[in-house]
């Protein structure tokens, strides 16, 4: 056919045409994925099997390492052409920051780096970070990879020094070497000079290494021409010279100086840097924000949050960075309005920003309608200030916004309904603020994504009402509903059974619901967190399992304090609510026995059940590790305290069983096994028996109230050795500030955090009244022991208890003096010694107690007379001192010896119309006249009788006259030429 080719013949090259195209096929399918018709390079293979030895992995990344193919291992690659390894990551994934991780045994490499890798002589990617290496040094000889472009060690736990031959990798371009500050692990150098080998290097982060030692770190970075990214957060840089005659990294784009103490103004090198679009200054105690950072016309980003040292406003030339994204000025003390600022981003074309955070400042004004041109703002967080005002009706206008935070601020007025145009907004924080007003179904009207609402009121007069139809479902879908102070009764909210999400919290706290439990809420319940319905009056009993056939709760926190709940506590309740933590069922009626049950709730951290109806003994109780607060006050609970109480002591921070039945010897246990104790409140119960010397033992206690009880025998001197209520330095302590920190910012699962909140109060008896203290409790310090049958002396020892604020022990049986050294505690305010059999005088220290409010010493055998003086002055009641026969002086009308005479009210107390005091001064007064007729006569009458005394007496009085004037006229005359000599010296 023209070709002159047979059928056999082209069949022939068809077959050797496809047989070629097939084997190019597979030479591509071989050279993807690392080579797999050819086996890497042997020698490297045995490098890696080298390295492979000294490590430890007990996560078996490693375990792929077996074979000829070392290019198909995991976390190796080869090259495409050459076959050689190029690229070795172990990095590991689990942790971003694995120096936090409490499992990293089970999941991180260690061991030794293997020097075999230096067979690996066309190595350009090296990542070993996230591992532990249990503090040893950087191997030299990864100096020696000339062809490493990527070297990753951070946060594999490296220590000693950063050995300079990292200098010689000159074809590096990202190094990373940012670690977690340790004690165990510092990774540091002592100067950066060999950063000017890395010529090519573009990104460098030494986030965490110690830099302290480094004289001219600016220096040795600015010969860094290619730098794009400088990361050198909490490096201990200090107010070394921020000065730069020629700005060499001119690209630079990312610079991170957070975390430092430079303690001086910004440098003018950093707005020169027109290519800069992320610069984080937070934590760096940098001064005033200059007007200087409008020149950075590339910014994007800028934290400038917790800088101490920052003062004056924001500058307004700052609202000129059109193309900025992200705005961080969180806690810097910044001072002034933001409407200024807020008026010139409005003035951009289109203003970039994302995220505006100026929370935990000093801000105030009102919020301008200027706020509603920045259509593309996500997240705008402003609490913790002093704004004031309404919510300008503009926030409807930012589409965009997920977050809006105005919590703990001043604003006032009404919230506009535009609120409820934000149908991208996931987070709503308008807490403690004075709002007022109706919230209607308007303000929700398009909130379909909102998941965590939080609206509270400052006040509780409940001036925000929620009026919303009885059958209105909303749109949105909670996870956390936060609502305190304001008016959503009487009835039940029944637009909370629609809540099926709600999973963390919800807070319903004074908002005047008058109401019986509805069935459904202990349902809608199960899946939530955090539920705190307090100071409502909502009845009901609190149901146990069989009504409902509750599964186990994810309940930890249950506040229903000050209600009107009523019945017995569930018995089963440690099967309904496993992981309960916080409980507080205090302020209702409920009555019958406390179920063991209750102690067996394993994690369970407080437990307040005070002033209810319960009675019983207490029951058995297992070891509960967590248990920190137990409260039991005002019931009618009887009998002794059980021996397994002492199980659960051993993290107790607060023992209040005040005003009960019980009965029996004050346990020992009390002070041996709770190290931690800081309140022990057993007043009003019918304890006997000696107070024990064990409960000298607690170094943090600084409540002790034993009062109204039957205890006897002597106040144990070694009150005085109680830390708590001596050294003032004690609460800054770990074990006093110990908190567990949950998964927000909010919430803290501990003593501390509980009784700091207002969720918590405690009647405490001081200044001759019974006070309630919440936030305050951690600073009373109080020692009751009044109302016993207590003997002996007051222990001279007390006057070390320097912080101590209350101090009463009335009513006993108490002699002796009181301790000379009383004035001793400068913080003292309430004193009350009365009804004691005390003798002797009030010691005069007493006057410098001037924190005294309350005083009394009534009814005791004291003496003599009163202190007066400082704070006694104010203290004019005579009633401190009734039943004192022999006190005598102000503020009571009885004279001391001495004293003229006055008229006034018969003396209180049981004194006698004529003592022997009376009889005394009578005499002295009779006497007075003899003498003074006898005195004057027997000088003045001789020298009128006889002449020759009376010239000699004037004569002398002549010739001392002369004398004194000759001697003051001699020293004046020295002290002019003295002060004269002093003018000629000084210079004109």
């Amino acid at each position: 056919m023209g070709t002159g080719r047979s059928p056999i013949q082209l069949l022939f090259r068809l077959l050797l045409l496809f047989s070629g195209f097939l084997y190019q096929e597979t030479i591509k399918l071989g050279s993807c994925n690392g080579n797999l018709d050819v086996g890497c390079i042997e020698f490297e293979r045995q490098a890696l099997l080298e390295f492979k030895e000294g490590l430890k992995d007990p996560s078996d990344r490693l375990s792929s390492w077996v074979g000829k193919d070392c290019c198909r291992w995991r976390g190796v690659s080869c090259s495409n052409t050459t076959k050689h390894v190029v690229k070795l990551d172990l990095h590991n994934s689990n942790y971003s920051n694995y120096y936090y991780s409490s499992n990293k045994s089970s999941l991180a490499i260690s061991g030794e780096i293997n020097p075999s890798l230096l067979d690996l002589k066309h190595l350009n990617y090296l990542d070993l970070s996230n591992n532990d290496f249990g503090g040893i040094r950087i191997p030299e000889f990864i100096g020696s990879f000339k062809k490493l472009r990527y070297l990753n060690l951070s946060y594999a736990l490296f220590g000693a020094e950063i050995p300079p031959h990292l200098g010689n990798l000159s074809s590096l371009r990202y190094l990373d070497l940012t670690t977690v500050f340790s004690f165990d692990f510092d990774l540091y150098v002592n100067n950066l000079q060999w950063l000017s080998g890395l010529s090519n290097l573009e990104q460098l982060k030494l986030g965490g290494v110690n830099l302290s030692r480094v004289v001219d770190w600016l220096q040795d970075v600015n010969m860094l021409p290619t730098l794009l990214e400088l990361h050198l957060s909490h490096c201990g840089l200090q107010n070394t010279s921020l000065s730069l005659p020629v700005v060499n990294f001119t690209s630079l784009m990312v610079l991170d100086l957070s975390k430092n103490y430079f303690n001086s103004s910004i440098p003018h090198w950093m707005f020169d840097i027109s290519s800069l679009t992320y610069l984080d200054l937070s934590y760096a105690s940098f001064g005033r924000i200059p007007d200087a950072f409008t020149n950075m016309i590339s910014l994007e980003y800028l934290d400038f949050s917790y800088n101490d040292y920052i003062q004056g406003v924001i500058p307004r030339t700052l609202g000129n960075l059109c193309k900025l994204q992200e705005l961080h000025l969180s806690g810097s003390d910044i001072t002034g309005g933001i409407s200024e600022f807020l008026n010139g981003l409005s003035e951009c074309t289109n203003s970039s920003l994302e995220l505006l955070d100026f929370s935990y400042n000093e801000l105030s004004g009102n919020l301008p309608e200027s706020l509603g041109h920045l259509i593309n703002l996500r997240y705008l967080l402003l609490s913790h200030n002093s704004f004031w005002g309404s919510i300008p009706a503009s926030i409807g206008s930012l589409w965009s916004l997920k977050e809006l935070d105005l919590g703990y601020n001043r604003m006032n007025g009404t919230i506009p309904k535009s609120m409820g145009q934000l149908s991208e907004l996931i987070r709503l924080d308008l807490s403690e603020n004075q709002w007022e007003g109706v919230i209607s179904e308007d303000h929700f009207a398009n909130l379909t994504r909102l998941e965590s609402l939080v609206l509270s009121v400052t006040s509780p007069t409940q001036s925000l009402v929620l009026d919303v139809r009885s059958e209105w479902i909303p749109l949105f879908r909670l996870n956390r509903i936060e609502m305190m102070n304001w008016q959503l009764g009487p009835t039940f909210p029944a637009w909370l059974q629609t809540q099926k999400n709600l999973t963390y919290y919800l807070v319903l706290n004074n908002v005047g619901i008058s109401d019986i439990m509805p069935d459904w809420f202990w349902k809608l319940s199960l899946q939530i967190e955090y539920v705190d319905l307090s100071n409502n009056q909502i009845r009901g009993r609190i149901p146990d399992s069989s009504k409902f056939h509750f599964l186990p709760s994810n309940l930890s926190w249950l506040l229903l304090r000050d209600n009107s709940f009523s019945g017995p506590i569930p018995h089963n309740i440690h099967e309904m609510m496993p992981r309960l933590e916080v409980v507080d069922l205090s302020n209702n009626f409920l009555n019958g026995s406390i179920p063991s049950s209750v102690f067996k709730i394993k994690n369970l951290n407080v437990l307040v059940l005070s002033n209810n109806h319960l009675s019983g003994e207490l029951p058995h109780i297992v070891y509960m590790k967590y248990l920190e607060v137990l409260q039991l006050a005002n019931n009618s609970l009887h009998g002794k305290l059980p021996p397994s109480l002492k199980k659960i002591c051993g993290n107790l921070r607060m023992l209040d069983l005040g005003d009960n039945k019980f009965s029996g010897n004050l346990p020992t246990w009390i002070g041996e096994s709770s190290s931690e104790l800081k309140i022990l409140r057993l007043r009003s119960n019918l304890f006997s028996g000696n107070i024990p010397r064990q409960l000298c033992l607690p170094s943090y206690l600084h409540i002790l109230d034993l009062a109204h009880n039957d205890l006897s025998g002597l106040i144990p001197s070694c009150l005085s050795n109680l830390s708590g209520m001596i050294n003032e330095d004690i609460r800054s302590s770990p074990i006093y500030d110990r908190e567990f920190i949950r998964s927000t910012q909010y919430i803290h699962t501990s003593y501390s955090e509980f009784i700091g909140s207002t969720q918590y109060m405690m009647k405490v008896d001081t200044k001759g009244r019974e006070l309630e203290y919440s936030t305050t409790l951690d600073l009373v310090e109080i020692i009751d022991l009044s109302s016993n049958n207590l003997s002996g002396e007051i222990p001279e020892g007390l006057n070390m208890l320097s912080i101590l604020g209350t101090l009463n022990l009335s009513n006993n049986h108490l002699t002796g003096k009181i301790p000379e050294k009383i004035g001793s505690l400068r913080w003292l305010e309430t004193l009350d010694l009365s009804r004691n059999q005390l003798s002797g005088m009030i010691p005069l220290s007493m006057s410098s107690l001037t924190s005294l409010s309350h005083l009394n010493l009534s009814y005791n055998n004291l003496s003599g007379r009163i202190p007066s003086g400082n704070q006694l002055q104010t203290l004019n009641d005579s009633s401190i001192y009734f039943g004192n026969p022999k006190l005598c002086g102000p503020p009571i009308t009885k004279n001391c010896p001495g004293d003229a005479t006055s008229e006034g009210p018969v003396p209180v107390g049981n004194e006698e119309a004529v003592d022997d005091d009376g009889f005394e001064m009578f005499w002295f007064y009779v006497s007075m006249g003899p003498g003074f007729v006898v005195g004057f006569w027997g000088v003045c009458g001789t020298l009128l009788l006889k002449k020759s005394w009376r010239i000699a007496y004037f004569q002398f009085i002549s010739d001392m006259n002369d004398w004194l004037f000759v001697l003051i006229a001699v020293n004046m005359a020295h002290l002019r030429r003295r002060i004269e000599l002093k003018r000629n010296q000084c210079p004109k």
